[in-house]
C-alpha cells in the first residue's frame, strides 16, 4: 500500500473511529433506546448523532486548515464541544 501514509496519527485516527462503532453497537445492542427529536426537527438514535459528530468534525478541520493553517490540536477542542451540543440537543 505505497500509495497511503500509514503513519501512526493516521492509524489511530481509524482505531479510534473502529472503537467508537464498537462501542456504540455494543451500547445498542445492550441499551436499546427510542430515536429522539432535537433542534433539527428529525428523530435520532445515538448512532445518527456519532454520524452527524463525524461529519460535522470534518468539516470543521478542514475549515480550521484553510483559515488557521496545519495547527490542529484547537481545532480539536472545537471539535469536542461541538460533539458535546450534538449529543445533548440534537
Amino acid at each position: 500500500m505505497d500509495w497511503m501514509a500509514w503513519t501512526w496519527p493516521t492509524a489511530a485516527f481509524f482505531a479510534v473511529i473502529a472503537c467508537l462503532l464498537i462501542a456504540f453497537t455494543i451500547l445498542a445492542i445492550r441499551f436499546p433506546e427510542t430515536p429522539r427529536t432535537g433542534v433539527l426537527g428529525i428523530e435520532t438514535t445515538r448512532g445518527d448523532r456519532l454520524f452527524i459528530t463525524l461529519l460535522g468534525s470534518a468539516f470543521i478541520n478542514l475549515a480550521w486548515l484553510g483559515i488557521v493553517g496545519a495547527y490542529q490540536p484547537y481545532a480539536l477542542l472545537v471539535c469536542l464541544v461541538y460533539a458535546a451540543a450534538v449529543f445533548r440537543w440534537v
